[in-house]
């Protein structure tokens, strides 16, 4: 059992440290897709990460899977929003803000 608490606090920090280098990227950077690029770590590997060490304390069964699920999500999700904002972002900057 002592392996597996290891092995979850492991992952629990690593996913938390990601999320704090994007936080603190985000306030940091200055341009719009900058700081939408910094949340990419975040978003795909530091909530999955989370959610597997999550998964790991809750032991084998439902609980398990859907927190991995869960995770799973986040982490297509927030990637697939990233790119949608990011595209419109930069077809709004190459059109010089201007809307036909």
């Amino acid at each position: 059992m002592a392996l597996v608490h290891g092995a979850a606090a492991v992952l629990l920090w690593t996913g938390v440290g990601c999320v704090l280098v994007g936080a603190t990227a985000l306030v940091l950077l200055r341009d719009g897709l900058d700081r939408l690029h910094a949340l990419a770590p975040a978003c795909g590997l530091g909530v999955p990460l989370i959610a597997a060490a999550v998964a790991l304390e809750q032991g084998p069964g439902r609980a398990a899977v859907k927190t991995l699920l869960i995770g799973l999500l986040f982490a297509v999700g927030g990637t697939v929003a990233a790119i949608a904002v990011g595209r419109a972002a930069a077809d709004e900057r190459n059109a010089g803000g201007r809307r036909g």
